[in-house]
């Protein structure tokens, strides 16, 4: 891979194809040993305990979690100085996505390893790391994440909870409540956000045996019964002062880019989860006969399992594209430098987008895959002796972990606004080619579909997506420029607009270097999953940037955008039935994802 140093946001800017991407067919041979250790710990550790976990055995789970220590899993992220192993960004998505395939577990796993670690790994202190994070690494400490309170869900910065210096200044006094906090029920660790002086949010490692330190009872939730939910009481909890983390009154910091690597890697935990229910789902058409015939070979069936299949396929082509780019990133830095901790906080930050781009699509992919595959269980998966009536339970809370999908949602053009005005994104250079394409007059014609192994046509339907994007952007920036933050409907449409974007460009290129590699006619399946890949996220363009610009022009002015509209579109026609069955021929033959 290019040593330069990646952009994030670079598919709104460059043609697709015209960079090499990281895709999972580059996988390093360590690499995949780490995939093996992550699929055979969960064959042999997880899967035969689920029954027991989602009873509420939480001594269970520890030892669970304990047992993926001693082969090196809690230990990724940490750096080897630290006890852990200092693994690349690729290699810590892969072992997330593996370990992913049940809920309930990869739950646990991801608060001790994640938001519960990464905290104190990018924010503490050289005394704060080497007295925790060996033990974290070791799991002799298991770790926490307390941001949400009763009253401050995605208002985080509204947190009620209090912390006053003692009159000796060597300790702060913390009272409040948290809620909602993963491994609440085990947990030794806890990184505590709290207003110091009534309104500096500042972020505090509390130790879970201080007196004053409780958890309520564990939450009845709808699904994730396997993993360990309560709220925390703090009630005059008194800790010494070199628990501070961070800076006073800069913890949102800490908040926000430790919520921006959650959903880094919840878009990829969001793959494990739905590979696992497309194999669950296939396995259960192939078994299940009807009218004497196994139900897999029902094309109502078949094309659910397509579709989930194809959705799959695009979700994965964006999680390791950035993985990728973070780990190229991460190879310009010094390691050595005393900021080195602050500078991989910002080449990550960079891809911050992408992150919610993928956290949205994925959650959303997941919840797609659990509820096809319910209905092709029928009546059975409505019953929870089946696995997949958990599945379909557990995926629900990813579209409201690490900020809701809404929230996301709205995060995602504002950011890209934002590094606009700053001049770090050259949007309005793409903003004016678009300006002179539609000055020319012409509409464009599409390239012939069929046996073209450079994908002309998948190209032009993802330049002319992103002229469309752009358009429609434009417009929304020059009505509402001063109070654009404040049109939430439009934010959202946006949003959808500019993550089909990425879906297309991502899919596009990823199958693009898979026909250099392996030839055209080995990889039919990967074209199919494209073309209807692109199918659907043009549609959803299209729908959404009209649906914008009816709201933001009327009469003359909206036909004249209209007819700019009708210029940049095209009718694909592209026979997505076909497409259907060449992918599903590949996720039966293969009993879950082909790809």
């Amino acid at each position: 891979m290019s040593q330069e140093k990646p952009q994030g946001c670079a598919f709104l800017l460059q043609q697709v194809g015209s960079e090499e991407i990281f895709t999972p067919e580059k996988f390093s041979e360590d690499q995949r040993m780490f995939a093996e250790t992550a699929s055979t710990f969960m064959k042999k550790e997880v899967y035969p305990r689920v029954d027991e976990i989602e009873k509420g055995d939480f001594d269970l789970m520890v030892k669970v979690l304990r047992k993926s220590a001693e082969v090196g899993l809690t230990m990724i992220d940490i750096p080897e100085k630290y006890g852990g192993l200092g693994v690349d960004k690729t290699t810590s998505m892969i072992v997330t996505e593996y370990l992913s395939h049940y809920s309930g577990w990869a739950t646990t796993y991801g608060a001790h390893t994640g938001i519960g670690t990464m905290p104190l790994l990018f924010f503490g202190n050289q005394e704060q790391k080497e007295k925790w994070l060996p033990k974290i690494a070791s799991t002799e400490v298991i770790a926490a994440y307390a941001l949400t309170e009763p009253s401050s869900g995605s208002d985080a910065l509204a947190a009620k909870t209090r912390a006053e210096l003692s009159e000796d200044g060597e300790h702060y006094i913390l009272n409040g409540k948290k809620m909602w906090i993963t491994n609440a029920g085990f947990a030794d660790l806890f990184t505590v956000f709290a207003q110091v002086d009534g309104d500096k949010f500042t972020a505090f490692l509390v130790e879970g045996d201080r007196e004053g330190f409780s958890t309520g009872a564990e939450e009845k939730k709808m699904g994730l019964k396997g993993s360990s939910t309560r709220e925390l009481n703090l009630e005059n909890v008194k800790i010494p002062k070199e628990n501070l983390l961070g800076e006073i009154g800069k913890g949102h910091k800490i908040a926000f880019n430790i919520l921006n690597i959650g959903r880094f890697k919840l878009g990829v935990g969001t793959l494990g989860g739905a590979k696992r229910t497309l194999m669950v789902a296939t396995n259960y058409a192939l078994e299940r006969e009807q009218f004497g015939q196994p139900i897999a070979e029902f094309g109502a069936i078949r094309s659910k399992l397509a579709k989930i299949a194809t959705r799959m396929y695009s979700l994965e082509s964006m999680c390791y594209r950035v993985a990728g780019y973070m780990d190229r990133s991460l190879e310009t830095l010094d390691s050595q430098a005393d900021d080195y901790p602050a500078q991989v906080m910002e080449a990550i930050e960079e891809f911050a987008i992408e992150d919610s781009i993928m956290k949205v699509f994925g959650s959303e992919t997941v919840d797609f895959a659990a509820d096809e595959a319910v209905q092709i269980h029928g009546g059975l998966g409505y019953s929870a002796e089946y696995e997949v009536e958990r599945i379909y339970r557990d995926t629900r809370i990813n579209r409201i972990f690490e900020g809701t999908n809404e929230i996301n949602r709205m995060l995602i053009p504002g950011m890209i606004l934002k590094r606009t005005m700053k001049g770090q994104l050259n949007l309005f250079d793409q903003i004016q080619k678009v300006e002179m394409a539609l000055a020319e007059g012409e509409k464009p014609t599409p390239p012939p579909q069929g046996d073209d192994p450079t994908l002309a046509f998948e190209k032009f339907v993802t330049e002319q997506s992103k002229k469309i994007g752009i358009y429609c952007a434009n417009q929304a920036i020059q009505k509402h420029m001063a109070d654009l933050r404040e049109q939430q409907e439009i934010l959202i449409d946006l949003a959808d607009i500019i993550s089909q974007l990425y879906v297309m460009d991502s899919t596009v290129s990823r199958t693009l270097q898979m026909i250099d590699e392996q030839g055209f006619e080995a990889t039919e399946p990967q074209r199919a999953a494209t073309l209807l890949a692109l199918a659907e996220a043009f549609r959803v363009v299209e729908n959404r940037g009209k649906r914008l610009l009816y709201n933001l022009a009327d009469g003359d002015d909206l036909n004249a955008h209209l007819e700019a509209f009708e210029k940049l579109s095209f009718y694909s026609r592209i026979d997505e039935i076909s497409l259907e069955r060449t992918v599903a021929d590949a996720v039966v033959a293969r009993h879950g994802y082909p790809f």
